[in-house]
């Protein structure tokens, strides 16, 4: 029972006990009107609040550090625009299985529905990107909406939660009460597999002679890196990991193919593609892995893993459903597997596959830097245990490959909702969440120029993140499409044609150090230099030029079959034979 049990409190200082009790140890947010009267038990309060410069930053900082943690994240923003701000990281946070938590004031309520200064129904606003939205108008109901909220956020399929909260709840007062359990009809996620659909499992997947390991980020979210390693251990089968699930399996594993879908390796694009048996695990085939739906895997039965029933049968038809938590269902797999499937001649045709098409890229020209280079000698040279965070583009594909992805929770961007922006903020929460860790944000200087204000706040709250902008002066993804698809004609794609804005110099104006490197020497210097620098935020423009493209590509709406090594440059899947 909590000491403050029976005790009268005002609704704000419920709010802070109450999160202190469900173990709450840092939050990222903006004071406001409506939300202020919970700002001054904060004062008092062993909780640590980060003062961010944007909303949006704070909402990015709590998925960084949920997402490293694997603890729920926790926003704070006033009514109106300061929770209105907050919609893109609740949205990126649902897309991406993210563990939040987003506590925003609200006018009083007898306003609510007047128009009232500073009034939004964020509750209606987020209800299609919550897994629930909670607005409370009474004292007493504060508690229990917290508690609520924090189990909601981290059970089950992992997202965000929203408690609103009117001024005067915060205001007024009542005895407190903790729960001591909670009530919630309808919401009881399945945790343990049937027994049933995993020995069905296990025996397609005995028989299947061309399988693949398709495993996505409910794997990270569930903690199964050691369960997935057993059960290829046991299987020998061939993996891909999604964009998300990066790290879950290491990369140096022979095993591994590498990442599927419109960026992916050819080894890992064609492994899906030629399988006869897709054992997707807390996947849900995004358009981004299949590519044009009724071509993805034609040849393959599929077994899908999850514990959000919804996701199962919903893009691609199923023959083995398994409705459960990802960690639970692999060590079942594991120890119902009685005989690994013989496929010896579809391995060696992948692994043959996997040699022949790595990625590459071209040296770029007159001596300039090659983006490719930046990103793998940033990887090389920094300690095994660093935490990487992309930006949205060009750099992030490019990091997706090119990074050493060897240790799960390492690797952290926006996947669904592909959300410029969001690397400073995010780093920053990965930071707080592994102080001691080094961690490399990898940015475009489009995305770069979202949310660089928050370096502010990690220069005066001894935030030392490393920052790497990978500067084409141009927004790459887009101008690689108009390259490709409409005849080089840039319209609005060229951000800059000279140092504009001066990168190192606002760096050093936001209190980090600032440099920039234009050729490989100043590159190695620059990377040694940041690596020796832990007291300060360091910033680094890596200058590179505008045509580099990501490869492979797999064009948008066509069959996955029609991947692209390079321009007009096909792999030459027809010579496969099994």
């Amino acid at each position: 029972m909590s000491e403050a049990e029976g005790r009268m409190m005002t609704g704000a200082q419920a709010l802070v006990e109450s999160l202190e009790l469900v173990g709450v140890e840092v939050a990222f947010g903006i004071p406001g009107g409506a939300i202020l009267p919970a700002y001054d038990p904060l004062y008092d309060s062993r909780i640590r609040h980060i003062l961010v410069r944007h909303e949006q930053g704070a909402g990015h900082a709590a998925e960084g550090y949920a997402m490293v943690s694997g603890r729920v994240g926790v926003c704070i923003a006033t009514s109106g625009p300061g929770a209105t701000n907050l919609v893109t990281p609740i949205g990126n946070a649902y897309m991406d299985s993210t563990p939040l938590v987003a506590i925003t004031g609200q006018v009083n309520s007898t306003a609510i529905g007047t128009d009232a200064f500073q009034e939004a129904d964020i509750r209606g606003i987020v209800m299609p990107i919550t897994k629930h939205s909670f607005l409370i108008k009474r004292t007493e109901d504060i508690p229990l909406a917290i508690k609520e909220a924090f189990h909601i956020a981290s059970t089950g399929r992992p997202g965000p939660v929203l408690v609103d909260i009117a001024k005067d709840a915060l205001a007024g007062s009542a005895p407190f009460h903790w729960p001591k359990e909670l009530e919630l009809p309808g919401y009881k996620p399945t945790v343990k597999p049937h027994v049933r659909q995993i020995r069905a499992a296990a025996r397609l997947i005995e028989q299947a002679r061309r399988p693949v390991l398709y495993v996505g980020g409910g794997v990270v979210r569930a903690e199964a890196y050691e369960e997935l390693a057993r059960l290829v251990e046991i299987t020998q089968i061939p993996v891909v990991t999604t964009l998300m699930a990066r790290g879950a399996f290491p990369d140096s594993h022979e095993l591994h193919m590498g990442m599927p879908g419109m960026h992916g390796t050819v080894a890992a694009v064609g492994a899906l593609q030629k399988a006869d048996l897709l054992v997707a695990v807390g996947t849900r085939f995004d358009d981004r892995v299949t590519g044009r739906l009724d071509s993805f895997a034609p040849h393959a039965k599929v077994i899908h893993a999850d514990i959000d029933p919804a996701e199962i049968g919903k893009n691609k038809a199923v023959d083995i459903p398994i409705v459960g938590d990802c960690r639970q269902t692999l060590a079942l797999l594991a120890e119902e597997i009685g005989v690994a499937p013989q496929a010896a001649a579809w391995r060696e045709m992948l692994l043959g596959m996997k040699q022949r098409y790595q990625p590459r890229w071209d040296e770029a020209p007159d001596g300039r830097l090659s983006p490719q280079e930046v990103i793998q000698r940033i990887g090389q040279l920094s300690p095994e245990d660093t935490v990487y965070v992309a930006g949205v583009g060009q750099h992030q594909m490019w990091s997706a490959h090119f990074l050493p992805h060897e240790r799960p929770r390492s690797w952290l961007n926006s996947g669904g909702a592909g959300t410029m922006g969001f690397c400073v903020p995010a780093a920053m929460g990965a930071k707080v969440a592994h102080p001691e860790r080094t961690v490399w944000g990898i940015d475009g200087d489009g995305c770069f120029q979202m949310t660089n204000q928050e370096l502010v706040t990690c220069a005066l709250n001894n935030i030392p993140i490393k920052i790497a902008i990978i500067n084409n002066n141009a927004l790459g993804m887009v101008r690689q499409w108009q390259s490709l698809f409409y005849g080089s004609r840039y319209s609005n794609t060229d951000l800059s044609t000279e140092h504009l804005p001066n990168f190192p110099m606002l760096a050093e104006a936001m209190g980090c150090v600032g440099m920039r490197a234009t050729n490989e020497e100043e590159m190695e210097d620059c990377i040694a230099r940041a690596l020796e620098i832990n007291d300060r935020p360091v910033v680094i423009e890596f200058v590179v030029h505008k045509d580099a493209m990501v490869w492979p590509m797999v064009p948008a709406g066509v069959s996955n079959d029609e991947i692209l090594v390079a321009r007009n440059m096909a792999p030459e899947w027809e010579e496969e034979e099994l």
